[in-house]
């Protein structure tokens, strides 16, 4: 069973006993000195991690990292220096370089003191944190950006409670993943994840979906059918779009959160689920409950443990490995790379749609590209779909021009398409039929601007 106490050296008889003392840690463990050596590592550590030359004077920035100085001096947190200001343990999500490559690990720092109190060594607890990779991985969260590493810094603690946990993020952010990651990080990961969308869902259908019926409760009910709830036994129910279940739904979601009990549609049995909850939602419930759309109640009983997952004009440093990991999941027979310039477009975009966007992109571009390699023209134009479609919902279906007098009209209204090609013709002729700068003037790739002409 690991030992979560500060140690006092006296209380080991030798330098070789606080080494043995590593061997009684359930995960790979080191023991460090002040200036960040390592001194001893056990068996653990060495089938997950490798070896380590001893008494070779390794230091552990160099070891997991890479680094040549301290990692709060490289730009990250260090677990040894923040031990060392507060006086007690200490956890950071790091990126270690491993047998495998990259991999995000849940490090916690032990502080030893001697029976003065001075403090004389670490322990290193290591737990590879598996939910999430740092490299292209086709099932798993994907990124390395700071902001990723602190969300799954609080994915990683809240996973091993039975907290129920609320995730907040614009549409397309990637919710859901993360709510798989919360369950398969728990002690219910060999159990059912149940998902329920609430959107669009009547009163009827809700309560159906969720706490099931029973043959002849309602038309159409021809046989039983058991509630997601049930299915959610042992395991855990991930409630998407929370914001949107029905006011006269909330009381009943609400008993059955508190007692863990249901009863289906049209029955008497009262039925019990052990379950954990996750919900989700890209909607600001605080504002629901002021307007009187969410209860009060209700949020707080769901809002136990809030995880904001941030967009991806927020974790841009992310988009080179997230292109890479789903150009992978969209082609298995074919690899796909983005050219450098095609790379830099992508990165001057929002994404409003996030990384459900960025998906979509991608599989257009696969399909509008002759090779396996992605060029500049093909993302701008793909670019340019969602652009012109942007457009035309936005706009009506016949515009007034601009300049009426230069075509010959006064007070006609003519159809977008002739508009367009109105100021297309413009553009051609103020730069003397350069279409690679009327193609950048008017914002669309060149293959677009040959379509239009």
């Amino acid at each position: 069973m690991t030992i979560f106490m500060n140690i006092i050296a006296s209380d080991v008889p030798s330098y070789e006993g606080m080494a043995n003392m590593l061997e009684g840690y359930d995960c790979p463990a080191i023991l460090v000195s002040v200036d960040y050596q390592i001194l001893a590592i056990n068996q653990l550590y060495r089938n997950e991690f490798g070896d380590v030359p001893l008494p070779k004077k390794a230091h552990c920035y160099e070891v997991s990292h890479g680094y040549t100085v301290p990692c709060d001096e490289a730009g990250e947190d260090c677990p040894l220096s923040a031990v060392i200001h507060s006086g007690h343990k200490e956890r950071v999500l790091h990126i270690h370089q491993t047998p495998r490559g990259k991999e995000h690990v849940d490090v916690e720092m032990l502080p030893i003191h001697d029976g003065q109190g001075e403090l004389l060594f670490f322990v290193e607890l290591l737990r590879r944190v598996s939910v999430a990779s740092a490299e292209n991985m086709s099932n798993k969260l994907v990124g390395a950006s700071k902001r990723f590493n602190q969300m799954l810094e609080k994915v990683t603690r809240v996973s091993r409670s039975e907290a129920s946990v609320l995730l907040l993020g614009e549409s397309g952010s990637g919710k859901e993943l993360v709510a798989t990651a919360v369950h398969q990080g728990s002690h219910r990961a060999n159990n059912s994840l149940v998902t329920l969308e609430c959107a669009g869902l009547t009163d009827s259908l809700f309560e159906s979906e969720l706490f099931g019926h029973v043959k002849g409760s309602f038309t159409g009910a021809n046989n039983n059918r058991t509630g997601l709830v049930e299915l959610a036994n042992g395991g855990t129910l991930f409630l998407d779009e929370i914001g949107d279940v029905p006011l006269s739904m909330q009381v009943k979601l609400l008993r059955l959160i508190e007692t863990g009990s249901f009863r289906p549609v049209g029955s008497s049995t009262i039925k019990h689920s052990n379950f954990r909850l996750i919900c989700a939602t890209h909607k600001s419930l605080a504002q629901m409950v002021r307007a009187g759309a969410f209860r009060q109640d209700l949020y707080y009983r769901i809002n136990v443990f809030p995880i904001y997952v941030p967009s991806l004009r927020e974790r841009q440093d992310d988009l080179p490995l997230l292109i890479n990991t789903l150009l992978k999941r969209i082609s298995e027979r074919k690899e796909y790379h983005l050219t450098d310039s095609a790379l830099q477009i992508l990165k001057r975009y929002d994404f409003p749609g996030n990384i459900r966007e960025l998906s979509n992109l991608l599989n257009r571009a696969i399909i509008l590209t002759d090779t396996n390699l992605i060029e500049r023209s093909t993302i701008q134009e793909c670019l340019d779909i969602d652009n012109e479609l942007s457009q035309q919902g936005d706009t009506p279906l016949t515009l007034p021009l601009s300049s009426k007098k230069s075509h010959g009209f006064e007070e006609e209204w003519v159809d977008l398409k002739t508009a367009e090609k109105h100021y297309l013709s413009d553009l051609m002729a103020f730069h003397n039929n350069d279409k690679e700068k009327v193609a950048q003037a008017a914002g669309i790739s060149l293959r677009s601007l040959y379509r239009k002409l």
